[in-house]
């Protein structure tokens, strides 16, 4: 009984480490938004930072609109940063959780 449970901890430490490691590598996967008339263009890390904001000179002139473009886009970045930041700790703590009967009822 304490062999299975020194295993299953010792596989929960690798599963640890692992998602460490997945955090990490998330910060190099970038994620681009771009609003459906090319003005501005957000480009974000799949951990959700914000890594450049490039805006049209067009946009300058309007305050209100630049606001409203940021805000949506922005929005619609993080979004998408958020499904790939879940799906990629999910898919490796999935892997590293011990095989516990029933358990996959809970998807």
């Amino acid at each position: 009984m304490f062999g299975d449970l020194m295993g299953m901890m010792g596989k929960l430490k690798e599963t640890q480490a692992k998602v460490e490691a997945t955090k990490e590598r998330l910060n190099t996967v970038l994620v681009d938004e771009k609003s459906s008339d090319g003005l501005l263009k957000i480009t974000i890390t799949a951990n959700r930072e914000i890594k450049s904001i490039v805006i049209d000179e067009e946009l300058l002139k309007d305050k209100e609109q630049l606001e409203d473009y940021l805000i949506l886009n922005l929005n619609k970045a993080i979004e998408k940063a958020t499904k790939i930041n879940e799906a990629e700790i999910a898919a490796v703590a999935k892997e590293g959780m011990p095989n516990i009967p029933g358990m996959d009822l809970f998807k």
